[in-house]
């Protein structure tokens, strides 16, 4: 009997059960979705990284490394394994590049073959290619591919297509943010080959697979080999810093929205289930008349909530899984980034502990409130529910009260009358506005940013890659006057142990243009450095102080005047070719900046990349963002809808006998809809005040936490606010609309016979 009530009762009530499993389903699908997202990218990759040999250090030098110094690095206790690396772009067909890649051991920095013949590291032939880059440029195995590196040329055959945990984040460098495999690829080829191709060994890196830490193992690197050697940490490289910082994005991520959405579903259920209890108090007390015990009748109605539970977190889980499906698989967003084999989802275990608690806690919430209706005797729990008395309120004591219509005395009275039904409307708005501001002021945020940094920081059209080896001060001198270009040398240094770029600067064509931490562009003085946000934060440098560095492979330090703060794409520290030589260090510019429409083959020109290619990766960045601010909108949406529904039918339910006497009194349906609407309104104004703020507040504390390497300013338009307030108006109308429609369906008579 008490089973086929329960079906009649979910009937009945069949608006605040599916809001409440919707808004359940919400959380947890959030919930589920973000952590599997952040959990996922740590299994996969860390497999991935293991199963190519990705290496945990770096040791650098342009002059080379030999034999001996491997045996060297391998002998260093803490050492697992290390081999001799090199990795140089090459020039491919119609002006693509290639990074062409050497290994002296494939299980340091290698890779794992997708497709053709596995890797003979004796060939003298064979050539081993992206798959991503093939199937962009319609390569495959067996076809003849040629590279070009200066004046060599290495040619083979494409023996295999191959994935590389090395470029699992394939970017030619830092200011392209997305990978764009038809212009840019990599490829392995044995050591037999490189001998053969230059007549000698010549590596210029050791990679190493360690468990010592960057500091402890650039303590024993420098002791074994006399002096201070360029170590980079596998922290300082894209591929795994960039898919980390994924991993630790999705965590915060996922300890704020699923946060959100729960605390309203719990909100929502705690007003739901205590006002459906209310309504079924004459129920409980017939129940009890009848015989039933107080424990059954509790389990009974405390079923409810656990229906809802299991019922939420089965579509929740639902969600989350096709969630993190849409963001981890080859083909989803987190695909267009990163390039692995394996793209299995895996959930963190506490998920399912919490689960069970929340599932634990909604029928905690179910029994309390039936126990509260539960008390005194079966003639007790027989009588009606009967709200609270309100006071009288303190507005009603002051002159304006008199001025106000009827319907805002009505309101107002029946808000502190029912104050947890408005305090869910209130929070309902307030987290609706709240995501879509921080929605839609994301997108301007980047909007800004791409307009800061790319569109008129960079105004060059082609960026000019110089041999510096072969090149002198007066050959680069005599390129950039041909091309009417900017010059740049790109160095490593080392502050107190940390890494950084120093980045040296001749600037006379307006080529390169600098934004400062204000956000506006800054004339590079020759008085001083400057220094990234980054480094500023790192260092704890700021204006007018002085910041002393060495250059990796020299005993010597440098101290430069800081001359200011500015927003850049990488931790540097940037100076004018004068105050370079100012202060003794030695330079020569590796690239040059032109605005020049074509660039001539040269031997002193390694490559070239055009801003067009960089704009386009951003862009492909942006489709992808613009895909996961669309699932924030619609959420935002969906959240509004769901609990502004549900505790308009519970208003409606709570005043029925309230409206059924204005409709005797003379009320008409419009009249009493409007009263409805205009609560809503008013609630909904009051939410959109809150909300924007702290949507502000919000997507300032996520651009920190979220996207500090890319340093940007919040930017926030006016269409923005009016959008996300607009938006938030929109659905509280609808949704009231929805509910007054209700009015016409008033039984007078039935009403307002109830007893008291």
């Amino acid at each position: 009997m008490l089973f086929r009530k329960l079906i009649r009762t979910a009937g009945r009530y069949r608006a605040q059960f599916i809001s409440m499993i919707i808004m359940t389903a919400l959380g947890i699908g959030i919930f589920v979705g973000f952590n599997m997202e952040w959990y996922t990218i740590e299994r996969d990759i860390s497999s991935f990284f293991e199963r190519t040999g990705f290496s945990d250090q770096r040791i650098i030098s342009a002059a080379g490394f030999s034999y001996e110094d491997v045996r060297k690095v391998k002998s260093i206790g803490g050492v697992e394994n290390a081999a001799r690396y090199i990795s140089v772009n090459t020039s491919a067909k119609d002006g693509d590049t290639v990074a062409l890649t050497v290994t002296e051991d494939i299980a340091v920095s290698g890779f794992i073959v997708t497709s053709g013949e596995e890797y003979d590291e004796k060939s003298a032939d064979g050539i081993w290619l992206s798959d991503k880059y093939a199937d962009a440029n319609g390569i495959k195995t067996g076809d003849a591919l040629s590279l070009g590196y200066k004046s060599v040329t290495v040619s083979g055959v494409v023996r295999g297509l191959i994935k590389s945990g090395e470029y699992l984040i394939c970017i030619p460098d830092q200011t392209q943010l997305m990978p764009d495999y038809s212009t840019f690829g990599y490829a392995y080829i044995s050591p037999v080959m490189l001998k053969s191709v230059i007549g000698a060994e010549f590596y210029t890196q050791i990679n190493v697979i360690t468990e010592l830490e960057t500091k402890q193992f650039r303590e024993r690197v420098d002791r074994a080999f006399g002096k201070t050697m360029l170590t980079v940490s596998k922290d300082d490289t894209v591929s795994y810093s960039e898919a980390m910082g994924e991993s630790e994005e999705g965590k915060t991520m996922g300890s704020i929205l699923p946060v959100l959405f729960l605390a309203i579903s719990v909100l929502t259920m705690v007003t739901t289930m205590h006002r459906l209890t209310a309504s079924e108090k004459t129920q409980i007390g017939t129940l009890k008349a009848l015989g039933f015990k107080d424990g059954t009748i509790t389990a009974h109605y405390t079923s409810y909530a656990a229906l809802i539970g299991v019922a939420g977190t089965a579509l929740g889980v639902a969600l989350g899984v096709w969630l993190g499906w849409f963001i981890m698989n080859p083909n989803g967003s987190m695909g267009t980034y990163i390039d692995m084999d394996d793209w299995s989802l895996h959930t963190p275990p506490f998920v399912w502990a919490v689960l069970v608690l929340i599932n634990a806690f909604l029928v905690l919430i179910g029994f309390l409130s039936v126990r509260k209706m539960l008390r005194g005797t079966a003639a007790d729990a027989l009588r009606p529910y009967t709200p609270k008395k309100v006071r009288r309120l303190l507005i009603e004591r002051l002159p304006l009260w008199d001025r106000l219509g009827f319907g805002a005395k009505w309101n107002l009275r029946d808000n502190f009358r029912h104050k947890a039904r408005s305090a869910m409307t209130l929070f309902g708005t307030v987290g609706c506005t709240l995501l879509l501001v921080a929605s839609f002021g994301m997108k301007d945020t980047m909007d800004a940013f791409l307009d800061t940094f790319y569109n008129n920081a960079m105004n060059y059209t082609y960026r000019i890659n110089v041999d510096a080896e072969k090149a002198s001060r007066d050959d680069v001198a005599a390129l950039a006057e041909k091309y009417e270009a900017d010059t740049c040398s790109g160095q490593s240094i080392q502050i107190d142990g940390q890494t950084f770029a120093l980045e040296i600067y001749g600037i006379s064509h307006d080529t390169q243009r600098f934004v400062g931490d204000d956000g506006g562009y800054v004339a590079l003085s020759d008085t001083g450095a400057y220094v990234s946000r980054r480094v500023a934060r790192d260092t704890g440098a700021g204006a007018g102080d002085t910041l002393t560095f060495s250059r990796y492979g020299e005993s010597g330090e440098y101290t430069v005047k800081i001359e200011g703060i500015l927003r850049s794409m990488t931790e540097s520290v940037v100076m004018t070719e004068k105050y370079a030589d100012s202060v003794g260090i030695g330079y020569t510019a590796d690239m040059l900046m032109t605005k020049k429409a074509e660039v001539e083959d040269d031997p002193l020109i390694l490559n070239t990349q055009s801003k067009k290619s960089i704009i386009d990766s951003f862009d492909t960045f942006l489709d992808v963002m613009y895909k996961m601010l669309i699932l924030l909108v619609a959420a935002a949406s969906a959240l509004g809808v769901v609990v502004l529904y549900n505790l308009g039918v519970m208003s409606y339910t709570e005043r029925y006998r309230e409206m059924a006497t204005l409709k005797v009194l003379g009320f008409r349906n419009r009249r009493i809809g409007g009263l409805l609407i205009s609560q809503n309104m008013w609630m909904t104004l009051i939410g959109v005040i809150i909300g924007i703020p702290a949507g502000v507040g919000v997507l300032r504390y996520l651009l920190a936490a979220l996207a500090s390497e890319y340093e940007l300013n919040l930017s926030l338009g006016p269409v923005t606010f009016i959008a996300a307030a607009a938006l938030t108006f929109t659905v509280s109308l609808i949704v009231g609309l929805m509910i007054s429609r209700k009015n016409k369906k008033i039984d007078m008579v039935e009403a307002l016979k109830t007893p008291e």
